[in-house]
Order: structure tokens, then C-alpha cells, then sequence
């Protein structure tokens, strides 16, 4: 049962609970916890704050699912309303962000979760993401984004809401910081 669930389309699943299979949620849960998780620590640095950030947003999605057009990304769909609520988290808290009070050392996330398939190995490196915690946040996200949840620059479109051409202009001008910051820091750093 669980596998022929799993070989279900997110818009499927979605198309499942719209018509009262409810219990069909809890897949939609286990496919994104664990990326958008990682995300939500990412930006909010800190893995509790991160979890209620992500809980929120998997109850946002549930409540707000019939304005899901299923035509569209179910994916980009529900980064997007984690993205929201971190960003208006940070907005709300913005001297402890502005200060980095948070300990942006912890990585205890990474471990939490199979990342090393996908994070790309100079960015698990700690003196990387210490450089990477030094750029603005408009391209800190974009590599999030990018290097950690390997997700296209159209769905990076979607989460942001930012035109295509943006999303490059953004990767490109974010690494070349990145890569400035790290040499500065005496880190190498080369992607």
C-alpha cells in the first residue's frame, strides 16, 4: 500500500484529500519535512524555531489546500509558505537576526537528516557556511535554495516570486560573494 502510494503525484495526493482522504496528508509530510526543515534551519539558524516554522507551514498548506491549483508545483507551492513565514519571523525579529544571536555554527540539522546526497561537500564545511551567513539574505536564500535542496531556477521562480532571469543574476552574483567572503576569510572555496 505504501509503495503504490508513493509512485502517487503530489497533485494526487492533494487531489486525494480535497475529496476527503485526509489520512493521504501524512504523505505529503513525509516527501517535504525533511528539505523543508533543512531550509527553514538554514535561514532561521536555530533547529527549534526551524521546526515550528515548518510544522506551521504543513498546517498552513492543509488549511489553505483547495487554493492549490493543481495544475501548478505542489513543491514550490508549500516552499513558498515556509519561505513566507520564515521571512516574516526574521522580519519580526529583526535585531536578533540583524546581531546573529543565533548560533550559526550549529549544524546538528545536517546530521538529523540524509543531506550528504545532496548538499554539495564545500558547503557542509562549517567556515563555508560561516561565510555564507555574512551575505545578504536575498542571495543567501537563492543558494539555499539552489545548493542544499537542488531545486531548478523555475522553482526557485515560484518560492520567490521573482522572474527566472533573477534567479541567475542572483546564483551568480550570490556565489561571487560567497567566494569573496570565503578568500577574506581565508577559506577556500571554490564551486
Amino acid at each position: 500500500m505504501i509503495t503504490k502510494n508513493n509512485a502517487l503525484s503530489d497533485s494526487q495526493v492533494v487531489t486525494l484529500v480535497l475529496e476527503g482522504n485526509n489520512d493521504m496528508y501524512a504523505l505529503i509530510v513525509e516527501r517535504y519535512e525533511k528539505k523543508l526543515m533543512r531550509y527553514a534551519t538554514f535561514l532561521l539558524k536555530d533547529y527549534d524555531i526551524a521546526s515550528d516554522i515548518t510544522q506551521e507551514a504543513f498546517i498552513s498548506a492543509y488549511v489553505n489546500l483547495r487554493s492549490f491549483k493543481i495544475d501548478k508545483s505542489f513543491s514550490s507551492w508549500i516552499y513558498r509558505i515556509l519561505h513566507n513565514g520564515a521571512m516574516n519571523l526574521i522580519k519580526k525579529n529583526k535585531k536578533i537576526y540583524a546581531l546573529g544571536v543565533l548560533d550559526e555554527t550549529n549544524d546538528d540539522f545536517l546530521v538529523k537528516f540524509d543531506t550528504d546526497k545532496i548538499i554539495d561537500k564545500n558547503m557542509l564545511n562549517v567556515n563555508v557556511r560561516k561565510c555564507l551567513s555574512q551575505i545578504d539574505i536575498k542571495y543567501k536564500e537563492i543558494l539555499a535554495l539552489n545548493f542544499f535542496d537542488n531545486l531548478k531556477y523555475e522553482e526557485i521562480s515560484d518560492i520567490l516570486h521573482i522572474p527566472i532571469s533573477t534567479v541567475g543574476v542572483r546564483i551568480k552574483r550570490g556565489k561571487a560573494m560567497l567566494k569573496e567572503v570565503c578568500q577574506n576569510n581565508g577559506v577556500s572555496y571554490e564551486r
